[in-house]
């Protein structure tokens, strides 16, 4: 039985709010049980040099756990010291992942990047930044197409993450940091809304595991990824009703 009471395919309790910050073009908070992610989607009239007068657009992010978001105060990433491995394995992860939905040409040469701030950190903050990640990227590239900006919407695939493993021999759904931190593996998987997989990452901590388990694991993250999608889109349904 898990610490949480919660099945082996059982979400944590997930929730979006929409606009939570006033400048951003994108903006939710996004909380997965005790994880709490703020993501912001911010327009930039520019692109990266490697795409300068190519007319493509372009995605970015930038990942931070805050300073208390765990147990004990961390430094802040960059502050004194350069930015963390993890930190930049993270970000690149939510790039990557947000990237594979985006038609470029349609988003013209700007870019949007996307700021993911982990206020508070309970396991699967990668997975909840990338969910919630794209909530803000599609807000902001609507805000694009009512200013007239774009006329062709981007956004083909909406993009959502989640977390699987095996903990105390059980395959399970959505850990959280006290499965996570004792995993005997761990895994994200990162999904379309039609079901395709983007990214799949899957380690042992301690011993291998039989090939067949990556089989239970798509199955459980594909359920997993299917709500993540209602959720997403009953959040958004907010914006217009």
């Amino acid at each position: 039985m898990r610490l949480s009471k919660r099945k082996s395919d059982e979400l944590r309790p997930v929730s979006i709010e929409i606009d939570v910050n006033r400048y951003a073009e994108g903006s939710c908070l996004i909380s997965c049980g005790h994880t709490k992610v703020l993501c912001t989607a911010s327009v930039e009239e520019h692109v990266p040099f490697f795409r300068r007068r190519t007319g493509l657009g372009w995605i970015s992010a930038e990942y931070s756990l805050l300073p208390r978001a765990t147990h004990e105060r961390n430094r802040r990433d960059g502050r004194g010291s350069s930015v963390s491995g993890r930190t930049l394995e993270i970000q690149r992860l939510i790039g990557r992942s947000l990237r594979a939905g985006v038609n470029f040409a349609s988003l013209g040469e700007r870019q949007i990047m996307i700021d993911c701030d982990v206020l508070q950190a309970d396991g699967g903050t990668r997975c909840a930044s990338i969910t919630g990640g794209w909530v803000a990227l599609r807000l902001a590239v609507n805000k694009l197409l009512q200013d007239r900006y774009i006329v062709r919407d981007p956004l083909h695939q909406q993009v959502i993450a989640i977390s699987c493993g095996i903990h105390a021999g059980s395959h399970i759904l959505d850990l959280d940091y006290n499965e996570d931190s004792n995993a005997e593996v761990d895994g994200n998987f990162v999904f379309t809304s039609s079901g395709e997989l983007i990214e799949v990452q899957c380690t042992a901590e301690d011993k291998s595991f039989p090939t067949a388990s990556i089989l239970e694991f798509i199955e459980l993250s594909s359920k997993g990824a299917s709500e993540l999608v209602r959720i997403q889109n009953e959040a958004l349904a907010k914006k217009n009703a």
